[in-house]
């Protein structure tokens, strides 16, 4: 039983299609409705919610416990554990209106700083908001997992003390968001 994954030959083409015209008519119908079925499919729009101070404090405590005496290490900067890519990915923010984005310090001088590098986080979740564990929203469980895997790679699993630290730290907070 079930569907054969084979190419018919030419013999079957030809059965369904007497001239060329009517080839194109029928693989342009069948091109419509598979368009079509994937948009339906798509279900529901998905939910986005904001990246919170709060959602940023959690990533923070979960990465590097929000010590503020990190500087740079190997090739990850401050308080978030920032790349120069992912600061790239984020749109380059800034430190101060007069720094230049090319200039050699400007990725280190705006992820050392703990705003700077809450709006470089809040850029690269911006681009790449997306519903990494699947529940129909995009949160703050999303924004940890893609600050921690990448934007790419945010449906594989996060390790396990990052994960811990950020899942309690938000359940620390939650009293103070519902009361």
């Amino acid at each position: 039983g079930g569907i054969s994954g084979r190419i018919r030959g030419p013999r079957s083409v030809s059965v369904c299609c007497v001239a060329m015209a009517d080839c194109r008519g029928v693989l342009g119908a069948l091109v419509l409705l598979v368009a079509g079925a994937l948009v339906l499919g798509q279900g529901p729009p998905l939910r986005v919610e904001p990246v919170t101070e709060i959602c940023l404090g959690c990533i923070c405590e979960a990465i590097s416990n929000c010590n503020r005496t990190l500087q740079c290490t190997g090739d990850v900067c401050g308080i978030f554990r920032i790349t120069w890519a992912y600061w790239a990915d984020a749109g380059k923010p800034l430190l101060t209106a007069q720094d230049d984005v090319n200039a050699p310090d400007a990725y280190a001088r705006c992820v050392n700083d703990p705003v700077c590098a809450g709006r470089a986080v809040t850029g690269y979740m911006n681009k790449f908001a997306q519903d990494c564990n699947g529940d129909g929203v995009v949160n703050c469980y999303d924004y940890a997992a893609i600050h921690r895997l990448g934007g790419y790679g945010c449906r594989g699993n996060v390790d396990e003390p990052y994960q811990n630290k950020f899942v309690n730290c938000l359940q620390q907070v939650e009293p103070y968001l519902t009361g």
